[in-house]
């Protein structure tokens, strides 16, 4: 059985009429007929009733016609769903990220594909970058959001936000009498530092900026800065960040003294499908503003 075949059916029983059937399909009366009857004769089943003067769809053929009519409505979705699926209309894409990206560029990005993709899903993991790095190169997300810098073979990462750090310091500490802060009046201050596993460039930084007591470490922004409010020490955080204890926590700008902080986004260099190229495109755009 061919599809062709089927939708010759189809055009018969529509027409009940084998010359306007032949016509609609664009080929002639005689093999039109003799399709119909192969079909007949390979399904074992008579479809139609057929005299001179008329031609009338038995009743297998009227239940066949229901059936087959399924078959053409699924088919049409199924092409139709697969071209929107090579547009990057629809699917699923993986999503790992380093928790400071939520207060970071991520909410935004994800808002704006929602609003533009909404019939993708969205599978979101909190990943610190080592392990992001790993789930991507293993197939397990299929894109980064990451704190730079990267050396991959694989992973192919591009920083999108770049934003300055500053320096929090639980409320009523000395070092808010101090009009113009410098780097050397923070050495004799115990520091609550973000771990090297979490992030090794800025853990790096920070030491050779100002080779800082480290009091505690976290792994994450958020425990780091409720640290610095229950006043464990004083930290570097970025500019990002500001929003969180803010009852509990001033931040300083040191004047460009401080690293800057980068967020950038990875997958892999041979990834080209259209999800990931898309959801690429949108961070770019979206962290221009």
């Amino acid at each position: 059985m061919e599809l062709r075949q089927l939708q010759y059916f189809i055009a018969v029983a529509e027409e009940l009429n084998f010359s306007r059937a032949a016509e609609r399909v664009k080929i002639t009366q005689p093999p039109l007929s003799l399709q119909i009857q192969n079909l007949e004769k390979e399904l074992d089943i008579v479809l139609f009733y057929r005299n001179k003067r008329q031609v009338k769809l038995t009743d297998a053929g009227k239940l066949f016609y229901t059936e087959v009519c399924k078959i053409f409505n699924h088919l049409e979705r199924a092409v139709e769903d697969a071209k929107r699926t090579q547009h990057g209309e629809i699917g699923t894409i993986r999503v790992g990220f380093v928790g400071s990206a939520t207060y970071d560029i991520l909410p935004s990005i994800l808002r704006e594909f929602r609003n533009l993709y909404s019939e993708v899903e969205v599978h979101l993991f909190e990943m610190s970058t080592p392990m992001q790095l790993e789930a991507l190169r293993e197939g397990e997300i299929d894109i980064g959001v990451l704190r730079p810098p990267v050396n991959d073979e694989i992973v192919h990462t591009e920083i999108v936000s770049t934003v300055p750090c500053v320096l929090a310091v639980p409320k009523q500490h000395p070092l808010l009498k101090i009009k113009n802060v410098s780097l050397s009046d923070l050495k004799t201050y115990p520091f609550v530092m973000l771990s090297r596993k979490t992030w090794s460039n800025l853990y790096d930084e920070i030491l050779g900026l100002c080779n800082p007591i480290i009091q505690q470490e976290a792994l994450e922004f958020q425990t780091v800065i409720g640290l610095v409010a229950a006043k464990l020490g004083i930290a570097v955080v970025p500019q990002s960040a500001v929003n969180l204890h803010t009852q509990d926590v001033v931040y300083l700008d040191l004047d460009d003294q401080l690293p800057v902080a980068s967020m950038g986004i990875a997958w892999r260099q041979k990834d080209q499908s259209p999800l990931v190229q898309s959801f690429i495109q949108l961070a770019r755009e979206t962290c221009l503003f």
